[in-house]
This record gives C-alpha cells, structure tokens and sequence, in this order.
C-alpha cells in the first residue's frame, strides 16, 4: 500500500605533538675553561579536550496499541509492522486492525510522524473501522493510547484523498520535523486494470497540547 536504524555515531580525536626546541650551536670550549652551565628548559604543558567515545543509548520506542476516533466511531487495536519484500509498508490482513509503522516515530519521540494505516475492507473480514476515516471532521479528537498506557491526543487537520501513485511518501514517513498522526487508507475509485482502489485516503492530525 505504501512505503523509511539509527547511524553510528564517530569521534575524531585530535593529538597535538611537541617538539623539544634544540640550543642553538656555539665553540667548542677550550682546555682548563669551564662548561657553561645548560640550561633546562621546561616542556610546555598542553591540555587537549577528549571527547566521550561511548555512543548516546539509543531509544526504544513505546508503540501505540490502540487508536480512538469517537466522532466516526473507530476503535481499533494497533500493532507494529514493517515493510513487505516489494518495499511497501506491511498492513494487517484484518481491516479492524490498524498497522503501527515500527521504522518511523512513535508518539513519545520529539519529532517525526506517527504512521498508522489499515485496509479499507476485505473479501474476507469486509468492511473495516478505517472506512470512516473519510469523514473525519477538522478539529475532531483522535487518541491513541501507547504500550505504557500513556493517551495521546491529536486533532485533525486535514483528510484528504491522494492518488496512489502521486503520495508524498516522504513527506509523510518523516521522521524529523513536525510530530503529527498520519492515518493511511484505500478509498476513492476502483482501478478497473488492477481491481483496487485507486487512492489513499490520509488524515493528518496535530498534537492537542
């Protein structure tokens, strides 16, 4: 339906080397006159700053298990998914079960959008919970709950229908930047040389603060 590890962070440590300066040359001293005392001079003192090497620990994520839309009545349960061989995002064969995109944000991270999307309907399950996202309100509430128990809430900005193959993946899988819940359907006409649908239907909606 659709289709984004952390990278290792490196140290460059720099190392200043000193080089002792020599006394300049002078006459050999002559017999039954005395060597004049050298002189010591001190080896200056550097400190150069050192850097941590130990990496940051990387954070683990709190997915999302349960997203509530009350105003259109949809309650579904959430789950991780990933991505299929072909390079799109794997969706739950139940329609009234919505995929988490485990490669993305979840709704704890600082920034990046937290993508949950679900198959419109089935032949096997028939008509699933996201089929009413098309009338979703702007304003309306939609709260997902996360794996601590934790409720976040979101209120919708935009829902709009997008051709498939025009969808601004991604501006929509982005993991830095704005922090929004994208909610990904089929919907719009049916394909007549594939059988599907030819759209995605996508609500955006904002944290509610």
């Amino acid at each position: 339906m659709i289709r984004t590890t952390a990278g290792a962070a490196s140290v460059l440590a720099v190392v200043l080397a000193l080089t002792a300066c020599a006394s300049s040359p002078g006459a050999a001293p002559t017999a039954g006159t005395p060597s004049p005392t050298a002189t010591v001079r001190p080896t200056p003192a550097v400190e150069v700053p050192v850097a941590p090497a130990t990496p940051p620990p990387t954070r683990t994520p709190t997915p999302p298990v349960r997203l509530v839309a009350p105003t259109v009545e949809v309650d579904v349960a959430v789950q991780p998914v990933g991505v299929e061989p072909e390079g799109f995002m794997q969706i739950p064969d139940d329609p009234a079960i919505g995929g988490w995109y485990r490669y993305g944000s979840d709704p704890s991270s600082a920034d990046g959008n937290v993508v949950i999307a679900a198959h419109v309907d089935s032949r096997v399950y028939s008509i699933g919970p996201f089929s009413r996202l098309r009338d979703l309100a702007v304003g309306a509430v939609v709260e997902v709950t996360d794996a601590a128990g934790g409720v976040h809430r979101y209120a919708v900005e935009s829902v709009t229908n997008i051709r498939k193959r025009e969808l601004p993946v991604a501006e929509l899988f982005a993991r830095e930047g704005s922090r929004n819940l994208v909610l990904i359907t089929c919907g719009g006409p049916i394909d007549p040389t594939t059988g599907l649908y030819a759209d995605n239907v996508v609500a955006i909606a904002t944290p509610v603060t």
